[in-house]
C-alpha cells in the first residue's frame, strides 16, 4: 500500500511538523526489515551506526566503519522507496577536516543511496554542516545523548537535567538548525526540555526517550519487536516478542532433526526407478 505513494521528502517531513502530524522513524540495517517498516507505513527509516551492537555484536557503536555503513545502507535502500533514509556517519568518519566529513557524507548518498545523512554533536558541526548542505546533501543532527561519544560522556545517562546543561542543548539545537540541518534527533532528554525545543525549532524534532510532544518519535526494530534484543531501556516500547517465537521454531526444528522426524516424506524428492538401479548396478539398494 505504502509502495504506490510518492516518495517522502524533506519538504513533507517539515510540513508534517507544521501540520501537527508525528513523524514515525524506524532504525532498521537491512533488506527485510526495511521492508516490513515501509510496507508498515513509517515515514523514516534510520540505518543507525547503532548496527554495531544490535547486529554486529560490538559493545559500542565506535568500532563501525564507513564500509560497515554503506554495505546496510545499500541493503535498507533497495528496500525503501517511499520511505526516507537518513543513514549515520560513523565515528570520526566526520571529526577531522571539514572536506573529510564532505566526502564521507557524499559518499552515504553516492554509493549507500541514502537520502540524508546524521551526524551527533553540538555547535562545533555548524561549520561542516553548513558545507555538506551547501553541497546538497541534506543533514539531520543529533544531540542529547550521543552514543558514539559515551566515554566522554561517563555512559548511557539521560542528557540535559540541569538549568545549565539544557539551555547548552537548546543553544546547540537552534545553531545547527541555523546551519542547516533539516531535522533533529534528541536523545535521552527530559520531556519538558525536549517539549522547549521542539517549539522553538522550525524543523521536525525526532525525540527517543525525549518524551511525547518531539514532532516525531524513533525506536530501533530489533527493540519494539524483541529480536534478539536483550537491551530494554525505560523509552522502548516493546510491541511483539517475535525474537521468542523464533527461538521456539529453531528448537523445534532442532528436536525434529535429532529425533529424525524431519525431514519427513512430504520434504523429499524422488528419483526414478530405473535410474536408481542404474545408479546401483542391479545390487541392493539402501532401505
Amino acid at each position: 500500500m505504502a509502495n504506490n505513494l510518492a516518495p517522502i521528502t524533506t519538504a513533507d517531513l517539515r510540513a508534517k511538523k507544521h501540520a501537527g502530524e508525528p513523524i514515525a522513524m524506524i532504525t532498521a540495517y537491512d533488506y527485510p526489515s526495511a521492508k516490513l517498516a515501509e510496507e508498515a507505513g513509517a515515514d523514516m527509516i534510520l540505518v543507525g551506526d547503532s548496527l554495531g551492537m544490535v547486529v554486529l555484536g560490538y559493545d559500542s557503536t565506535l568500532p563501525v566503519t564507513m564500509a560497515d555503513m554503506l554495505h546496510h545502507s545499500k541493503a535498507v535502500t533497495r528496500a525503501a522507496n517511499r520511505t526516507f533514509v537518513v543513514t549515520d556517519l560513523p565515528f570520526l568518519s566526520y571529526h577531522g577536516t571539514v572536506e573529510e566529513g564532505v566526502k564521507n557524507a557524499g559518499r552515504l548518498l553516492q554509493e549507500g543511496l541514502a537520502k540524508a545523512v546524521k551526524m551527533e554533536g553540538g555547535k562545533e558541526l555548524a561549520p561542516l554542516v553548513t558545507r555538506c548542505v551547501q553541497a546538497g546533501i541534506p543533514v539531520m543532527g543529533h544531540i542529547g545523548l550521543t552514543p558514539q561519544a559515551v566515554h566522554q560522556l561517563g555512559g548511557f545517562k539521560v542528557q540535559g537535567r540541569d538549568v545549565e546543561a539544557a539551555r547548552r542543548l537548546m543553544e546547540e539545537a537552534e545553531v545547527l538548525q541555523e546551519a542547516g540541518i533539516f531535522s533533529l534527533v534528541l536523545e535521552c532528554v527530559p520531556e519538558e526540555v525536549a517539549a522547549l525545543i521542539s517549539s522553538r525549532l522550525d524543523i521536525p524534532v525526532i525525540g527517543i526517550g525525549a518524551g511525547p510532544a518531539c514532532d516525531g518519535q524513533v525506536l530501533v526494530f530489533h527493540d519494539l519487536v524483541g529480536y534478539a534484543s536483550s537491551i530494554q531501556p525505560k523509552f522502548v516500547k516493546r510491541y511483539t516478542d517475535i525474537g521468542g517465537s523464533i527461538k521456539d521454531a529453531i528448537s523445534t526444528y532442532v528436536s525434529d532433526v535429532k529425533e529424525r522426524r524431519f525431514p519427513g516424506p512430504e520434504h523429499v524428492f524422488h528419483a526414478k526407478e530405473e535410474v536408481i538401479s542404474q545408479l546401483y548396478g542391479g545390487g541392493e539398494q539402501p532401505s
